[in-house]
């Protein structure tokens, strides 16, 4: 019996543990990323919270907002990502000419979802925000929210050039393995978000005081940093990007290629924009309980993306590592990749779990609203740590999918799953019961048990093991 569970335990570890050089590999693509991103969501925490000084009706319609752009901002993402699968690929093979093919792809689909965004949030971004506005809060409150959103949204179009040109290049960036430029990228920019938040927001040094549009100045300037920075970078090292030589020559793709980045890359597009249009319903759906609510979830939302960027970094490192082990034709090493970096992910975020238990009824507490929000924010974090090794396997799992060029797969998987289950609970809890916020997300939750169950049987049967790039050459 003890020799059997030797045996039991080494294979584990062969499988699912790697040697120093792995998780040395691993963190050299994770750890920039995870700096990056938490940096950036570390300073959007205090923003929330400079924000949150203000009142909870300023605070819940800039949180109403930015759910809104949230919808963008994945648009933009899956928009990328599926030229992007192919990316990792072609630097996995050397392909200098399929990099410039893909990004050329990534910038002609960005400008289009930018400009029907800034269209359409120009024209109805208040019609949009009103739909929020529900519940017994009192008509001046309501006002507030409304006028403070309005405002923010304004500025925040600003931003969205500067937001698509970033992630271009960002993207492109670290599909080639270049992580620390992003990284360093991002961190300048965050200081100049925090420094101008706590200047126009407060109206400190002879700066005005702007309250949440300035909040919305800030974020644009920082961005306009950021893509400046990058860009810049990739361009004045044409030894380490040799597919930034000649990249505006021509903004022509073979049709072939098109027609394939396009095939692998539309269903990621459609996934990211059904799917942050979800989560955006499901905020509206909280919304009928008032404005309380809002706030709460807000408050939960900001700390919770804080911590998780754990998990969030060491999926993309999925992405890009598997991708390129693919590339090389590997399929024996890119499934043994595969298990050990899931593994790692969800080892990660139980320490992302202790955290967030830790800070639950100290979080909220910095905000000045009510203690009511807080406490309904506290239960919402509570519940958030409790699912959080789920969500770090089913990131794992979804970017493995990814990787292997099945966005088919993966928008059944994320975006099928959110509207067909999780959507009608959240709808029906809201709106004929008395559940509390807390419970609710965790009723969604549990339901996203039967979503791990079908993550992990995708993933076992290697249905993601291929070499996407196969013909499709740049040539």
């Amino acid at each position: 019996m003890g020799i059997k569970k030797m045996n039991m335990t080494g294979k584990f570890k062969e499988k699912f543990i790697g040697d120093r050089n792995f998780y040395r590999m691993a963190l050299a693509i994770a750890v920039p990323i995870m700096v990056q991103n938490g940096i950036t969501n570390f300073v959007s925490l205090l923003d929330n919270i400079m924000v949150g000084q203000l009142g909870t009706a300023p605070m819940s319609g800039v949180s109403i907002v930015n759910q809104i752009i949230f919808v963008y901002n994945l648009c933009i993402f899956g928009g990328v990502a599926g030229a992007g699968i192919f990316t990792a690929q072609y630097y996995g093979r050397g392909d200098e000419e399929g990099i410039r093919s893909t990004f050329r792809y990534k910038l002609w689909m960005a400008l289009a979802v930018t400009a029907g965004a800034i269209v359409l949030l120009w024209l109805r971004g208040d019609e949009l925000i009103q739909l929020y506005l529900n519940g017994e809060a009192a008509a001046g409150e309501l006002a507030m929210a409304l006028e403070s959103g309005k405002i923010y949204m304004k500025i925040m179009l600003l931003g969205l050039p500067p937001f698509m040109m970033l992630q271009v290049y960002a993207s492109t960036l670290r599909e080639c393995g270049e992580t620390v430029v992003p990284m360093k990228a991002g961190i300048a920019a965050v200081l100049v978000n925090l420094v101008f938040n706590y200047l126009l927001i407060y109206g400190k040094f002879g700066f005005p005081e702007l309250g949440a549009a300035g909040a919305a100045a800030a974020t644009v300037l920082s961005r306009y940093v950021e893509a400046m920075i990058v860009i810049t970078w990739t361009h004045m090292h044409p030894e380490q990007n040799k597919y930034a030589k000649g990249l505006y020559r021509t903004m022509r793709i073979p049709f072939h290629l098109v027609r394939a980045y396009f095939i692998k890359g539309m269903p990621l597009l459609m996934n990211e924009a059904l799917w942050s249009l979800g989560m955006a319903v499901l905020t509206q759906c909280y919304s009928v309980r008032g404005l309380e609510v809002i706030a709460a979830l807000n408050i939960a939302n900001t700390i919770n993306n804080v911590l998780s960027v754990v998990f969030a970094a060491m999926g993309e490192s999925v992405a890009i590592i598997v991708g390129q082990v693919l590339g090389s034709g590997d399929m024996k090493k890119a499934r043994d990749t595969d298990n050990k970096m899931i593994a790692f992910c969800v080892a990660a975020s139980l320490t992302v779990a202790l955290m967030m238990l830790a800070v639950s009824p100290i979080f909220p507490g910095f905000y000045n609203t009510s203690g009511t929000v807080r406490a309904a924010a506290t239960g919402i974090i509570v519940v958030q740590a409790v699912f959080v090794p789920q969500n770090a396997f089913l990131n794992g799992t979804y970017y493995t999918l990814r990787a292997g060029g099945k966005t088919g797969i993966t928008f059944f998987f994320d975006c099928g799953f959110l509207w067909a289950v999780s959507v009608p609970i959240v709808f029906l809890l809201c709106r004929y019961t008395a559940v509390p916020p807390w419970g609710v997300y965790a009723a969604m939750q549990t339901g996203e048990c039967i979503k791990s169950t079908i993550g992990f049987a995708l993933v076992k049967r290697g249905v993601w093991l291929e070499n996407i790039i196969g013909e499709n050459t740049a040539i």
